[in-house]
């Protein structure tokens, strides 16, 4: 994924949707893609809340999961218009995406 006004900024996200058929190539992705999540480890917390998040934000993702497993949460961000809305969650709760009609994650049914 690249940000917009520079071209270093790559990510390997945990886990990712592209929607846009032409943004995917053989080698790899070229653009933003439109849902991502992280799940979180102890020594790689900082940079996917913080400097991750503020990129993928700025290049437009429209919804971003930070899972914790250490603490059984979910921070759900998702892109509207000028804003960025944070709803939390816990691995006892069913997340449905808002940029999907009929996809959700039921936590209870994971081992994460």
């Amino acid at each position: 994924m690249f940000e917009k006004d520079d071209s270093h900024n790559v990510f390997q996200p945990d886990i990712f949707v592209v929607c846009d058929p032409k943004k995917i190539f053989e080698e790899r992705i070229y653009g933003t893609p439109d849902f991502i999540i992280e799940v979180i480890s102890p020594s790689n917390s900082e940079r996917d809340y913080g400097h991750k998040l503020n990129v993928y934000m700025k290049c437009g993702v429209r919804e971003y999961w930070i899972i914790t497993p250490e603490t059984d949460s979910v921070l759900v961000y998702t892109k509207e218009k000028d804003t960025v809305r944070l709803d939390m969650y816990t691995f006892e709760d069913k997340i449905k995406t808002s940029i999907f009609e009929d996809f959700e994650i039921d936590f209870k049914t994971l081992q994460i």
